[in-house]
């Protein structure tokens, strides 16, 4: 096997908020990225295309992008033929619980026939290893907390969470018939710079800045695992470089097969009004709430147990909201000039 950290890594959704930082943190190692995007306008185009022109000047000669749906079989083979890569880390999806109610097809565009595609160029490549995100709205209206990756995960609330546990039993699927390695990352709240507009984080700071009331959910009886991007990225970079073994020996999730399944957060369940709080104090203002009850397909708790990705890869989040979220904050107000 190729020293993984020399390899050529593939990254979908290398314009999307986790998968350019993955993408930055790969290539600040030294790793050659072949990006795809393709650059869609769920959220402004121009934040995408901001973050791929800080990759491009930072690492100039490693990044090699291309715009391609990866959802299109055809589209996704052509751009891909002439690129040579060891390794795939696949972010991209279509992301957002509440959309999933209004816009379902770009779900099963992206996330199902998109996930199959993926999984399709890991098996003709022959591929060491591709890390793939899955998402904690998995667990649906689980009650157990903290969440652990031998719950039960079939009773899903949101068509967008349903679509992330297909994408884990068609990776199990995969990985017993053709024993390709495969990790699958239950990604818990990620927040940061360079993140998604339409995540409290982002629509929280907008309001509070100019002077509008946010939306407060269930009354703000809700508490997150919010999870710094930079731990996120370390733990992605951690799995990628250990992919599971074709061992027999069962695996995190309870795999058999070369197929793991990770917990990937900051192992605190924070509450919201806690974090709101924290936002203010970092913005220099008070917010206006308007509470509201439960959105549909929302949980009022996520709260990952991250001990099998601590035990396998040594991951360790170590940045707190106190410590996160006023770099965010800091990072917004230079990115909007608000």
């Amino acid at each position: 096997m190729n020293d993984m950290k020399q390899s050529t890594v593939l990254v979908t959704g290398a314009a999307g908020f986790i998968g350019a930082a993955v993408s930055d943190a790969l290539m600040a190692r030294g790793q050659p990225v072949v990006g795809i995007d393709n650059l869609n306008d769920y959220y402004p185009v121009s934040l995408k295309k901001a973050r791929l022109d800080l990759l491009e000047h930072r690492h100039r000669g490693l990044f090699h992008f291309r715009a391609v749906d990866f959802s299109d079989q055809a589209a996704l083979a052509g751009a891909l033929a002439p690129l040579r890569f060891d390794t795939i880390v696949h972010l991209g999806a279509q992301a957002g619980v509440r959309y999933s109610l209004e816009n379902p097809q770009a779900y099963v565009a992206s996330n199902l026939a998109g996930h199959v595609n993926m999984l399709e160029i890991a098996r003709g490549r022959e591929l060491e290893h591709m890390v793939y995100a899955s998402s904690s709205s998995v667990y649906g209206g689980n009650a157990s907390l903290p969440f652990s990756v031998e719950d039960r995960a079939d009773h899903p609330v949101s068509l967008y969470a349903a679509t992330k546990k297909a994408d884990e039993l068609m990776s199990e699927t995969y990985a017993h018939l053709f024993r390709i390695p495969l990790t699958g990352l239950r990604f818990f709240t990620v927040y940061g710079p360079w993140g998604r507009p339409d995540m409290a984080m982002w629509k929280f700071a907008e309001r509070i800045l100019t002077g509008r009331p946010i939306d407060v959910y269930n009354n703000g009886e809700m508490s997150r695992d919010f999870t710094y991007i930079e731990d996120i990225v370390g733990g992605v970079l951690a799995c990628l470089d250990q992919p599971p073994a074709d061992d027999g020996a069962p695996k995190a999730g309870g795999s058999v097969k070369p197929h793991a399944l990770y917990n990937i957060g900051n192992s605190r369940a924070e509450p919201l009004l806690r974090l709101i709080a924290v936002l203010e104090d970092a913005l220099g203002r008070k917010a206006l709430r308007n509470l509201l009850p439960m959105q549909p397909g929302d949980v009022p708790a996520t709260y990952a147990d991250i001990t099998a990705l601590t035990r396998d890869t040594g991951y360790a989040p170590s940045i707190p909201i106190e410590i996160g979220v006023p770099r965010f904050a800091d990072w917004f107000r230079g990115y909007t000039c608000l």
